[in-house]
């Protein structure tokens, strides 16, 4: 008799793997599984520009003039917004970390860093990427928008350090003991860069600002109370919170975040809106003179880690040596 080859199997041991695998998963869930495959079987693939949503991204810059230089403007706050989305989505893994290690701690701090140093290297975009002209021509049809009003690096500056540390120290002394988050934003140090020079009064841009976020910044603070960086590093084993590289890190994102950053935006500052005898307004009215330099706002989110010194000469050469900079 012929001998008759074993039928070949439907699908490869690994396919069958697979299958039993979702079987298991959509059982758990009441599901049928046939029903998801059939709907895996009439899906298209996907390709690159539409998992990006490509078109739409290209679609969202919207010129409120026709001077050709505002979508480099426009362009330019929506990447660095997209960067602030990667840096808190390293916040909000951190916090999530009930019995932190080391090791992780310094890996997340080190991808904010790193998203940092890009931004803070692609600042010449704005400082040297648009005609000065144009800029002071499109401006006047942006007010009272100002950068000032970038929620994402609110909430950044919340999830790296303890509130108190983003509030004026004699505001928040008067407040007594124990102020809750409320009291606190009441003294929030950005407060003081939108307010009116003349009489003090809240700037529209501050205004508006606070109508749409402050609900959101108060439930921010509250859940990051114990989820901020700062307290996730004290959830370390003692001898590891001053473990050099994690001292390295958290000095390396605190310079980057309250030194930097606020003095590139100084320095894009001092290049569009300083004119004699009178500087140019911002667009949102702030008082970029006063705000921008960190001498001035002095924001440290672990003064822990720098000597008295370091705290008090804080900022004051980077500011010295950007101006000379841009004197020459």
């Amino acid at each position: 008799m012929p001998v008759v080859p074993p039928a070949p199997e439907e699908f490869p041991l690994a396919v069958l793997a697979q299958l039993r695998r979702l079987q298991e998963k959509y059982t758990a869930d009441g599901q049928d599984l046939a029903a998801y495959l059939e709907g895996l079987y009439r899906a298209d693939y996907v390709n690159y520009w539409d998992y990006i949503e490509l078109d739409t991204l290209l679609s969202l810059q919207r010129p409120l003039t026709k001077l050709p230089d505002e979508r480099i403007f426009i362009m330019y706050h929506q990447i660095t917004e997209l960067y602030f989305k990667l840096c808190l989505c390293e916040y909000e893994q951190l916090g999530a970390l009930e019995a932190p290690t080391l090791g992780e701690v310094v890996l997340r701090v080190g991808r904010v860093n790193r998203y940092f140093e890009n931004l803070i290297a692609s600042f010449d975009v704005m400082v040297d990427g648009m005609d000065k002209q144009q800029f002071l021509q499109f401006r006047m049809a942006l007010l009272p928008a100002s950068g000032f009003q970038s929620v994402q690096y609110r909430l950044i500056e919340i999830a790296s350090t303890a509130l108190e540390h983003l509030t004026d120290a004699e505001q928040r002394l008067a407040l007594g003991q124990s102020p809750d988050h409320q009291q606190l934003f009441g003294c929030i140090y950005w407060k003081a860069g939108a307010t009116v020079e003349e009489t003090g009064a809240k700037a529209l841009t501050l205004v508006e600002f606070e109508r749409k976020y402050t609900a959101q910044l108060v439930a921010h603070a509250q859940a990051y109370e114990q989820r901020n960086v700062w307290a996730v590093v004290q959830r370390l084993p003692a001898a590891e919170q001053r473990h050099p590289r994690l001292v390295r890190a958290l000095r390396q994102l605190d310079v980057s975040v309250n030194v930097n950053w606020p003095l590139m935006h100084f320095k894009s500052a001092v290049r569009y809106l300083q004119r004699d005898p009178t500087d140019v307004p911002a667009t949102g009215g702030t008082n970029w003179r006063s705000y921008l330099p960190p001498k001035f706002q002095r924001r440290i989110f672990y003064p822990e880690l720098w000597s008295p010194q370091e705290l008090e000469d804080w900022g004051k050469g980077w500011v010295e040596s950007t101006l000379a900079e841009i004197e020459k």
